[in-house]
């Protein structure tokens, strides 16, 4: 639970620091502003990372196991033989 509350607020503090860029570029165009945008966008970027490499060690260490469609799409398939052969039976009316 502490997992998903540490990736939940990073995940907002990633699109605060978006929407506080997208706000200096947009609504002023002085040179302080331009360095206000590219230090949300780098703290944007360093956070992003952070979580990237908090996530992966959360996985690798067996903290935190995946789960969900990414798991069943790698999931080993059974083989032909351990599945029963079709039967033909024809249809009754």
């Amino acid at each position: 639970m502490i997992i998903k509350t540490i990736v939940i607020i990073a995940f907002i503090l990633i699109i605060i620091s978006l929407g506080s860029a997208l706000l200096h570029l947009v609504k002023h165009r002085s040179d302080e502003d331009s360095k206000k945008t590219v230090r949300a966008l780098t703290f944007r970027i360093t956070l992003s990372v952070v979580l990237f490499i908090f996530v992966f060690i959360m996985i690798r260490t067996g903290m935190y196991t995946p789960h969900g469609i990414g798991i069943r799409m790698h999931a080993p398939k059974p083989s032909a033989s351990a599945m029963p052969a079709p039967q033909n039976t024809p249809a009754s009316n």
